[in-house]
């Protein structure tokens, strides 16, 4: 069929605003609007078979519904739940004490692989970290309602698999409490060791907390940030990342900064973060919920730092779009521009985890609506698997589906031996059900039958540039397909995993040993704790947990004040 003669029209034809959305043209005087795709070649997911798809296990069922759960270096993972939700002092769940440690070397005996433990005030909806001392203590800061909003709370590690611990959560708001109330905020380790709290707002749904704080406290009061009072409420937990080259990286909402981190300055502004073909406003923050991963950092550390953000959603409540797309940038470039990916379905409520083989598994969440109670719907059951050594637009393959909707308050951590524990979720709707079973995702590489590699370290405790030997069995013996990788110590709340980062060092390996090199410096690796695997072609080792980069803040002496346990240096 011969197509119908035509003639361009004027182009103001079809400058009409669309109604409803004054930032968008849409066609006039009967006119249409389309969109021409001007990124990379149409999608393509693969679709893996058998044991390539990984595997779900149901494991056990916890006693509550965790809020941030956080892999310690004891090899257990600590869960805190909104405890003391309304401000009278009692729990969500009747009769729990707000936090608990699951302890997986009694995953067949669910009485005794809950330790209970305690906070003392609210901890709903507060920042989590790993820090960098010698202990590996967990902070966790913020929260809701009364003392809570302005919490600083602490906990040593203790214990280890198949031993209970004794220590418990430290906190003494008389002695030490935030500067700002915050509910909703974000912690990241500077490069200098010290703990940044950014955003937030000062109580449930109200005026923001537009600022920066750091501890242990400077003495320099906090630092007003106008972007963040300007895109409230939809900027809550934003992300952030240290990068290479030195800057701190903000993203809220669907806006992009560089800050110095010394003046917290703004230094470079980002071109603001694509949405969805038909609404440019979809943001990628609380409660348009999607998550952020640093994509491996690889020596000698030339190449600049990319950013993954995955999902997200468009404002409107629970009618709202979520995203079905991923979008990239590496903000240290001289004109840093967004890379959008699509995915094969769309997701708001997020967890993302970094795995050892330098994947991503992506799982949990909605396809539709955006965080928050009662405020989302038709769950996304699948996992999907992101690896950036595939050309862009077939990097994503369909993993395995779970049967467990995991919706708001769902959450994903990597544990030492290379499985992810899926937790959470929490509705609070007649739809779906508070989520109280735990499982494992079991990715690829543990189902392939192949012998994990093993090995043995000299220390934990390393600097940076150090070069370090230790011995190793490859059950292939093929050396040249060893390597090494650094997961570092995260707290998973919301779609935000503070402190995610994966490095690949300086790697050399023969049959019997392995010799690496730390990163350079702490803008290319923060100073942190990091679980070290090796692998052996696609198969990962157990993970070790080793630290990098010392404690130049001195957070092991802080806070030296009644109630608070110190590792010291």
């Amino acid at each position: 069929m011969a197509a119908s003669p035509s003639v361009p029209a004027p182009e103001t034809d079809c400058n009409y605003i669309c109604p409803g959305n004054v930032t968008s043209f849409c066609g006039g005087s009967n006119r249409i609007s389309y969109y021409v795709w001007n990124g990379p070649p149409t999608a393509q997911w693969h679709q893996p078979n058998g044991t390539a798809m990984g595997e779900y296990q149901y494991i056990l069922n916890g006693p509550v519904v965790p809020l941030i759960s956080i892999p310690g270096i004891n090899g257990k993972i600590t869960f805190v739940e909104k405890y003391g939700f309304g401000g009278d002092g009692e729990s969500w769940t009747p009769g729990s004490t707000g936090a608990y440690e699951l302890d997986l070397f009694y995953e067949d005996q669910p009485n005794l692989a809950w330790r209970t433990m305690h906070v003392p005030t609210n901890v709903f909806c507060s920042a989590g970290l790993v820090l960098p001392d010698r202990a590996g203590r967990i902070i966790n800061v913020g929260g809701w309602d009364g003392e809570g909003v302005h919490g600083v709370r602490l906990y040593v590690p203790d214990g280890s698999p198949g031993v209970n611990g004794t220590n418990d959560w430290e906190e003494n708001y008389d002695e030490i409490h935030l500067l700002a109330a915050r509910w909703y905020p974000t912690a990241m380790i500077m490069a200098n060791g010290s703990i940044l709290v950014i955003g937030g707002q000062i109580c449930a749904n109200c005026d923001p907390s537009p600022t920066l704080e750091l501890l242990p406290f400077t003495g320099g009061g906090q630092v007003y940030f106008d972007w963040l009072e300007r895109t409230n409420p939809n900027n809550l937990y934003p992300f952030l990342c240290v990068l290479p080259s030195g800057g701190i990286f903000v993203q809220y909402y669907n806006e992009a900064i560089i800050l110095d981190p010394v003046t917290f300055d703004t230094i470079k502004t980002l071109p603001n973060v694509p949405g969805i073909v038909d609404n440019a406003e979809a943001g990628r923050n609380y409660p348009l919920e999607g998550t952020m991963m640093l994509l491996p950092q690889h020596a000698p550390y030339t190449d600049p730092l990319t950013v993954l953000i995955c999902g997200g959603s468009t404002p409107g409540g629970g009618g709202s779009e979520a995203v079905d797309n991923c979008v990239l940038t590496s903000p240290d470039e001289s004109n840093p521009t967004w890379t959008l990916e699509r995915m094969p379905s769309k997701r708001v409520m997020s967890s993302m985890v970094a795995l050892p083989d330098g994947t991503y598994l992506i799982l949990n969440g909605a396809q539709q609506g955006v965080a928050g109670f009662a405020l989302a719907s038709n769950p996304n059951l699948q996992a999907l698997l992101y690896d950036p050594t595939l050309p862009i637009g077939s990097r994503i393959s369909l993993m395995a589906s779970t049967t467990i909707a995991r919706l708001y308050h769902n959450e994903a951590v990597l544990i030492p031996d290379g499985r992810v524990v899926v937790s959470g979720s929490d509705p609070e709707d007649n739809n779906y059900p508070q989520e109280y079973r735990i499982e494992v995702f079991i990715p690829p590489y543990l189902l392939s039958g192949l012998s994990k590699p093993t090995f043995t370290l000299p220390s934990s405790d390393w600097t940076y540039g150090q070069q370090i030997t230790f011995p190793i069995t490859l059950p292939s013996g093929n050396s040249t397909s060893a390597r090494v990788s650094l997961i570092a110590a995260v707290a998973a709340t919301h779609g935000n995993s503070m402190g995610q980062r994966t490095i690949f060092p300086e790697t050399s390996c023969t049959t019997t040993s392995c010799t690496i090199v730390t990163p350079p410096n702490a803008n290319i690796s923060p100073p942190s704790w990091f679980l070290l695997f090796l692998l052996d072609g696609p198969t990962p080792s157990t993970g070790v947990w080793i630290r990098i980069g010392g404690d130049p803040a001195e957070l092991g002496n802080w806070p030296n004040l009644p109630g608070f346990t110190l590792p010291g240096m």
